[in-house]
């Protein structure tokens, strides 16, 4: 079950298109879906996580805890919506498309992928994008 939880002023419009795509994406990874918790907050209570948690006193636009259990998925996944929006600015795209991307980012940590290095990052990257395009091909 996908659920979406809301620490600030924001609310995901079409609540029931962003959890169907989840779960496709889930398929599409040839994994099961539990209980995943999407969580979504501001800057400030993202770096407090982040430093209570990780020992980071950084910025940064999610943080997920995966308590998944073998091919079943389930976790929490923090999103700072003001770090989407500025990161939506920077590379020049909308905000929605930054949105897809941070959360698919984070059920594909959940799918095994990583991104520490150069290597893993790009296939991340394309993940992804591929991930994305579910969505658009999905609901067009």
């Amino acid at each position: 079950m996908i659920s979406f939880n809301y620490e600030i002023d924001f609310n995901l419009e079409n609540e029931i298109e962003y959890s169907s795509w989840i779960s496709e994406v889930i398929i599409s990874e040839s994994k099961n879906e539990g209980e995943i918790n999407y969580i979504f907050c501001d800057d400030a209570f993202l770096v407090e996580m982040n430093v209570q948690y990780l020992n980071h006193d950084t910025l940064t636009d999610i943080i997920s805890f995966d308590y998944s259990i073998g091919n079943e998925l389930h976790g929490d996944i923090f999103i700072s919506i003001e770090r989407v929006r500025d990161n939506a600015e920077d590379f020049n795209v909308s905000f929605e498309n930054e949105l897809k991307r941070v959360m698919a980012h984070g059920v594909l940590h959940y799918c095994g992928y990583k991104d520490k290095n150069e290597l893993d990052e790009l296939l991340m990257r394309q993940k992804e994008e591929e991930k994305m395009m579910m969505f658009h091909v999905k609901h067009n």
